[in-house]
């Protein structure tokens, strides 16, 4: 069952669906031509309120339901998938202060970044620590009233300007996922937190990712929680995430789809158009199936989120499920466009490299059919 959005809840969408349409997508074909940051849209979001939109109003929040949640993340990547990237990047960051942080960290931190007066970052991947961020090598040692932190992450998303990063670092290395903690550091005022160049990727390229080296000291104030819950934050965190990278996969799987009406619609061949061909009918109709139960699947997670509920099971099935059919909903639609659609005079080459990254980031497919399997047989 499809949950329902109230009704204060669908106006903000709609507010979102205007500002997508006049503000994001006029300029995403230039923010990937140039890599141009997102961050450039981040006055006018924050104006509608758009980065406190996961938070509660106690922080200054929106406190949207996570299905209301899910249709504005989808709006926005449907228009630009990159400044959906920047934004969920910041999602991430922001909910594991929420999730994991005492009242004093949230109350620090949590206002602003609702407000959009500072933007966030979740630093948890390593070179030698993806799709298993136990694996992770970083420390946090106690050293006076706080920690030294030292190692290294990558593939980090907004670092660059980033006002806070939420490292996950090992204060017992020796006690696996169990050692894992949590802090807020400054980028801007630590001393020992050097951020790398923006990596050259494939697509989002206005949804910058950089490398980090941390050889910094934090107060203990700035550590999430008890020493050892980092891990069990982070998969919290992950739950909902996935839940977010699925919007981002529908919103481009749907403009795709879109696009291919349209241009099915208009595109001639012997006096007809090849809209009339049965043939890329029936490709319409396995895209427009495809994004239905995607979006199904998606809802049904995000309807959990915020109940209490566990949904670890249904956040990886959103994610499995829509970014594939998100990548095969894009190449037909290139494909109906024939040799155009390989052309950057038409988004569908940009659309399909930006879904390319929703199969590997925040658990990749294999992480998600392996969490999957792990509930059937436990």
């Amino acid at each position: 069952m499809i949950p329902t959005i109230a009704e204060d809840e669908r106006a903000v969408i709609n507010q979102i669906d205007r500002f997508c349409s006049k503000v994001l997508a006029p300029k995403a074909a230039q923010l990937d031509e140039e890599s141009l940051f997102a961050g450039l849209h981040l006055p006018a979001m924050a104006d509608l309120g758009v980065l406190g939109m996961n938070l509660p109003e106690e922080f200054g929040g929106i406190a949207l339901s996570g299905p209301a949640l899910y249709c504005a993340i989808e709006a926005i990547a449907g228009a630009c998938g990159s400044t959906a990237s920047m934004l969920t990047a910041h999602f991430l960051a922001t909910e594991s202060i929420l999730l994991g942080g005492d009242p004093d960290l949230k109350n620090r931190v949590l206002p602003d970044a609702a407000a959009g007066r500072t933007l966030g970052a979740f630093a948890l991947t390593e070179p030698q620590a993806g799709s298993n961020p136990a694996d992770m090598s970083t420390t946090a040692i106690r050293e006076g009233d706080g920690y030294r932190i030292k190692g290294a992450k990558c593939f980090i998303s907004n670092a660059g300007a980033a006002d806070f990063i939420v490292v996950y670092a090992k204060t017992d290395p020796s006690a696996g996922g169990r050692g894992v903690s949590a802090f807020v550091v400054d980028p801007k005022v630590t001393d020992g937190v050097t951020i790398s160049p923006n990596e050259r990727t494939m697509g989002l390229k206005g949804g910058h990712v950089f490398g980090i080296s941390l050889e910094c000291w934090v107060p203990v104030c700035n550590r999430l929680g008890a020493e050892g819950t980092g891990f069990r934050t982070a998969m919290k965190v992950l739950d909902n995430g996935r839940i977010e990278v699925a919007a981002q996969a529908t919103g481009i799987a749907d403009a795709a789809l879109k696009a291919a009406i349209s241009y099915a619609k208009d595109r001639q061949v012997g006096g007809h158009p090849i809209a009339d061909f049965q043939g890329l009918q029936w490709m319409l109709a396995d895209s427009a199936t495809d994004l239905a139960a995607a979006r199904a699947l998606a809802m049904q997670a995000a309807a959990k989120r915020g109940t209490g509920e566990r949904y670890s099971t249904e956040s990886a099935h959103a994610k499995l499920f829509a970014t594939e059919a998100a990548w095969r909903i894009a190449d037909r639609a290139l494909q109906i466009h024939g040799g155009y659609g390989y052309t950057r005079d038409f988004p569908l080459e940009r659309y399909l490299r930006d879904l390319r990254i929703f199969r590997i980031y925040e658990g990749s497919s294999e992480i998600q059919r392996t969490i999957i399997a792990r509930g059937l047989l436990s």
